[in-house]
């Protein structure tokens, strides 16, 4: 019998490490190949692991709760066969070179330039721990210095820094006086955490891991950004008209529903392409004008939290394909089906406030994008309509269209000019399109 290491997977184009959460199957079982045995958590999704193959789980060599890089080894297993170890390490030797070159070819500009300094600092500092471009993210947009960041505690395998971690000093590095340079005094102080006093007939309910996610990057965004919202009523009378004709015929052709979504993102899609500085990112005192076009859109899962799959170059598909996106991702995120790819890379959001009864809504920012719009319910209100003879009173359908952007870039006029021409192009919808 022979063993081979089981290495952590590449799990996405800008996954560099992730989070064991539990071992499916337990030292000295029996596993097949392709088979779950571990479920394992990113800062993009939870997904399940299969084995790479087949024999006996002899050793776990990561527990449950660590922080593992990919490509480094997370169990062992006992297979049949003598040349085991000499391929499997010239596998682990390939998918390790692989999964460096892959890293700097996905990683942003402002990364590869995170990682630059990183070596730098390690070179001038002697510090010898590997720190992920999210943790240099972080120590770039607090101002920490090389020096600073080496003296850090660090959670992680080998004493390595976490996200977690840069969050906990932040908190006592901000509550104390900083006898530095400006640039450390400039950083923002948290608020005062308030006391809450707990009667003995209230509930104290653990923050699950995704909600504990999304409390601190809605935090951070509201931190980052300066949000301004504007409002926009379109009549989107035609839309509902042309899918109520069509969406039976629709559902028994394809098997699947047409919903008002697909209508949404496509006007939105079209509406980038007329204002491109929508579809931005900032890095530091830089904007970076993204060229594809990929619209995501909040889901809300049977937990109660929102995940955000990503509709990649959303202006190159028409109404059916859209639809058929759309249905795809949303039933896969809600049973955690999603790849971390599916959920990364998005340049501008959709959140449909209106499922949930609705009218208008203020969202927050999905970092690094500038902007999201909020899609109303659509409700039947009486309207003047211009007719060649004359005005008149009708029932027409409205929604709202609520667009946050970030003020430090986006301008009124231009945040208003955009969530008008999407509600320009929901209302000129052709009662005569083809699906």
């Amino acid at each position: 019998m022979a063993t081979v290491e089981m290495l952590m997977p590449k799990m996405g184009e800008s996954i560099i490490e992730g989070t064991v959460l539990t071992w499916l199957k337990n030292e000295g079982d029996t596993i097949e190949q392709d088979e779950s045995v571990l479920e394992v958590a990113t800062d993009k999704v939870d997904t399940e692991v299969p084995a790479t193959h087949g024999g006996v789980l002899k050793k776990i060599l990561a527990k449950e709760g660590e922080v593992v890089a990919v490509g480094a080894p997370i169990a062992i297993i006992e297979i049949e066969g003598e040349d085991a170890n000499e391929s499997s390490a010239d596998e682990s030797k390939g998918n390790k070179e692989e999964e460096k070159e892959a890293l700097i070819a996905a990683a942003p500009a402002q990364t590869s330039t995170l990682l630059s300094d990183n070596a730098n600092a390690t070179e001038a500092e002697g510090d010898e721990r590997f720190y992920s471009p999210l943790v240099m993210s972080i120590a770039k947009e607090e101002n920490i210095s090389k020096s600073e960041l080496s003296t850090i505690p660090g959670t992680g395998k080998d004493g390595r820094v976490t996200k977690n971690d840069m969050f906990t000093y932040l908190k006592t590095r901000n509550q104390a006086p900083q006898a530095s340079s400006p640039s450390k005094a400039s950083a923002p102080t948290p608020s005062p955490k308030v006391e809450i006093s707990i009667s003995g007939q209230d509930e104290i309910i653990e923050m699950d891991r995704m909600r504990k996610m999304i409390s601190q990057r809605m935090v951070d965004s509201r931190r980052i950004s300066a949000h301004v919202t504007s409002f926009v009523e379109a009549d989107v009378t035609n839309i509902v008209l042309w899918r109520n004709k069509v969406k039976d015929a629709y559902k028994k052709q394809e098997g699947e529903p047409l919903t008002f979504t697909p209508f949404f993102i496509q006007a939105v899609a079209r509406a980038i392409k007329d204002f491109p500085m929508i579809n931005i990112s900032v890095d530091g005192d830089k904007i970076i004008k993204r060229k594809e076009i990929n619209v995501g859109m909040a889901v809300a899962l049977p937990s109660g939290n929102l995940i955000v799959p990503v509709i990649r170059n959303a202006d190159q598909l028409n109404l059916s394909g859209l639809s058929k996106k759309i249905n795809d991702l949303a039933s896969r995120a809600r049973i955690n089906k999603l790849s971390p790819d599916e959920l990364s890379g998005g340049t501008y959001t959709v959140s449909n406030v209106g499922s949930f009864g609705n009218v208008m809504g203020t969202p927050i920012i999905m970092q690094p994008q500038v902007a999201i719009l909020a899609v109303g319910a659509i409700q039947k209100k009486p309207a003047v309509v211009e007719t060649p003879t004359g005005d008149v009173i009708a029932i027409r359908h409205k929604m709202f269209l609520s667009h946050s952007y970030d003020h430090r870039v986006v301008d009124g006029s231009l945040g208003g000019m955009f969530v008008k021409r999407v509600a320009d192009y929901l209302e000129a919808f052709d009662l005569n399109s083809d699906i």
